[in-house]
Formats: C-alpha cells, structure tokens, sequence
C-alpha cells in the first residue's frame, strides 16, 4: 500500500490552512500544520506571529523549535496533508501545491477572520495588508538566510493556484481533479 504526502505552501490569506483541512478532510487524510506549532510559539511568548518572525531573525532558536516539531514527525504508514510554508523544501518527495492571492485580498480575508488566534486584531484592512506584507518579507528574508531557500520560486512546486477569485471548495475541487486523488480507505 502506498500512502499520499501533500504539501500546501501558500500566501498569508490565500487560504492554505482552510483548504489543507478541508482536503483532509474530504481526502481522510491526516492533518498537520507548522503554523500550528508558531501560534504556539507566539503565546508561549507572549507576542504575536509577526513579532515572532522578527524575533526569528536574530534568534535561530525560534526556526530549530519549529523544525524540531517538523521534522520529528513521521509522514510514514498514512497519507498527509501538510500545511506549511516550508513543507516542500523538508518534504520533497511530496506533491507540493502552492496557494496565491491578491494581496488586497488577502488582507480583506484576514481582516475578516475573527477566528485567527494570537494574531492581532487590525483596525483596518490597510493595516492588515500592510502586516501581511511585512509578515511575508520577513519570512522571504529568513527562510533565504536559514536554509538558501526562496518561498516564492515557482519552480519549488508542482501546482500554484490563484484563489483570490475561488472558493475553498472550488480551489479543493481544482485540487483533487488536477491530481486526480480519491478518499483513502481507512479500517
């Protein structure tokens, strides 16, 4: 029996935790997500994702913390759905599906998103795109000096998919076609 490794990156906003729990989901995969383990993080120190981040520029233990969780697990004997903007540089052999959006509608999405722990609530859309923007400069900037990795190289992933006009279930829908996957049998 072979088992399915998937790994969704994506933008902040562009949906990638939303739809790499409903793939779970509807695929009856397992779910796992490092952001998980950062929000845990961000509460352990009592500041929010993007001070984490900034933290994480100056202290690499922050990224060994978040790799220990990440890399520990074993992916063997069940397939996997993983969320995380580093999965497919730790998970190559994964299929490795990259989320986009519009940046204005990205912050709109995370404006909106009162169910978001640890990170803080935005006055104003503006404000919300404006951390996002910084959010992912940071990471960018990070994940280059860490592991020489770029987040936004298209040649890192095997699909890229713009959601900014698509649902969660249009872009799962997309998904499951473009890869032709099926439900996994569990007894």
């Amino acid at each position: 029996m072979s088992f399915q490794l998937i790994t969704i990156s994506g933008m902040l906003g562009s949906g990638k935790s939303t739809i790499a729990k409903m793939l779970a989901k509807k695929l009856n995969y397992a779910y796992f997500s490092t952001g998980d383990v950062q929000r845990e993080l961000a509460l352990k120190y009592g500041i929010t994702i993007t001070e984490l981040n900034q933290l994480a520029l100056s202290d690499p233990s922050i990224d060994r913390q978040i790799d220990k969780v990440f890399q520990t697990k074993s992916y063997a004997n069940k397939d996997y759905i993983v969320d995380s903007r580093l999965a497919f540089f730790f998970l190559p052999e994964s299929l490795k599906i990259k989320l986009d959006v519009d940046t204005n509608v990205a912050g709109q999405r995370i404006f909106e998103d009162h169910e978001r722990i640890s990170v803080s609530p935005y006055p104003t859309v503006d404000q919300a795109v404006n951390t996002l923007k910084k959010r992912r400069s940071l990471e960018r900037e990070r994940f280059k000096r860490v592991y020489g990795v770029d987040i936004d190289n298209p040649e890192n992933f095997d699909f890229i998919l713009d959601t900014t006009y698509l649902s969660p279930d249009q872009v799962c829908d997309t998904i499951i076609q473009h890869f032709g996957l099926t439900p996994a049998n569990r007894l």
